[in-house]
């Protein structure tokens, strides 16, 4: 009589594509990522040149364990995928219902995506509506703090006359006031902002609805900076009075409410910059138009507005290593324990489960895309 041998299941080999949304220069593990999966067993496939961008060379993945394949179809193969921004048209083809993808979705901004995955059965994961016991966004929260400290740096250097901004000093000088800075929302991204353009001497304005919130930034308290509780009057008044807007409004999975309409951007100064980092969920600025890192800008109303869709990736290694460190327990909860152990066991990713069998099953998800 043989006895029986007893067998191992084998783990989903993991996936890293090269990311193809213009100017995108992240990648969504870092080798040392790959180093934490491959000790627990996984496989990892890399597409050559997708971490170049971010500084990270080919040799560095193969030397943390991973295969390096030369094409996208190699790196989509995998049964786990994870990406950094929302598949792109031309990757709707590699959807398929045996695939779990694991990157930032932006549904409620990207319904064409969302109809994509759901017709292609893809179980989607998005790393925006990832939770955690406190009610806060983990994945989300190191992007916008980049994107945050990223959008008062990009504003300030767009109110220089030469790029068509009015010609203010962020800072000022002894005897010249300095430039006025106002904050809408007082997240993640909203602080980290104000932040900034504190340090860069400016006098700031921080608006949200949320007044414990505006507390915790009152803690905070300069002789430049004034917290406002939202209303339509106050986002107006400060608006009007302001060189630079940030617009960092959020609604976890929900496409971001218009805050500042029309009436209000047209009552800026010429040359005053809107930077809208809310503009991957929708915008919360009426005259919002997504831009590009090689194209950021649009004047609408005379005012500039800054409105890339993918803010961090002009920092694309800080904004790996950071997304690396918040993503990774994820990750390896979703190759070692599979979707379903992994939605149940681990705390706020069932929040993250946006499509599965061909349905939109995320409902804050669902009722911004009418699903």
């Amino acid at each position: 009589m043989t006895a029986a041998t007893a067998t191992t299941p084998s783990l989903p080999v993991v996936g890293v594509p090269t990311e193809v949304k213009p100017s995108e220069r992240r990648v969504a593990l870092t080798p040392d990522g790959v180093v934490e999966l491959v000790h627990r067993g996984c496989s990892v496939l890399v597409q050559a040149g997708a971490g170049l961008g971010a500084g990270f060379v080919d040799d560095e993945y193969v030397a943390a364990g991973a295969t390096v394949v030369d094409t996208a179809d190699e790196a989509w193969a995998a049964e786990l995928v994870v990406k950094v921004k929302e598949p792109y048209p031309s990757e709707f083809g590699f959807l398929r219902s045996e695939l779990t993808l694991f990157t930032y979705l932006h549904l409620a901004a990207y319904p064409e995506v969302a109809a994509a995955l759901t017709a292609a059965g893809t179980t989607a994961f998005a790393y925006e509506t990832v939770d955690d016991r406190f009610g806060g966004l983990p994945l989300l929260a190191p992007m916008s703090e980049i994107a945050g400290q990223l959008a008062t740096q990009m504003g300030a250097h767009h109110l220089s006359a030469h790029l068509g901004g009015s010609g203010v000093l962020l800072g000022g000088v002894p005897g010249v006031r300095p430039g006025r800075v106002a904050v809408i929302g007082a997240g993640h991204v909203g602080w980290a902002a104000a932040r900034i353009a504190l340090g860069l001497g400016a006098e700031v304005t921080v608006i949200d609805r949320d007044l414990d919130r505006l507390r915790w930034v009152d803690q905070h308290r300069s002789d430049r900076l004034v917290t406002v509780a939202s209303s339509r009057s106050a986002v107006a008044r400060a608006v009007a009075e302001s060189d630079l807007v940030v617009g960092a409004v959020l609604v976890a999975g929900a496409r971001a409410p218009i805050v500042v309409d029309r009436a209000m951007v047209g009552a800026m100064r010429p040359g005053s910059v809107i930077v809208d980092v809310a503009v991957d969920q929708g915008g919360c600025v009426e005259t919002t138009v997504e831009t590009t890192h090689d194209d950021p800008v649009r004047n609408v109303e005379g005012v500039l507005h800054y409105a890339v869709g993918n803010m961090p990736g002009a920092v694309p290694r800080t904004a790996a290593m950071a997304l690396t460190n918040a993503t990774l327990p994820y990750v390896v909860r979703l190759a070692v324990g599979g979707v379903e152990a992994a939605a149940t066991e681990t705390p706020g990713l069932a929040s993250g489960l946006n499509v599965r069998a061909g349905r939109i099953v995320n409902p804050t998800v669902a009722a911004a895309l009418g699903a």
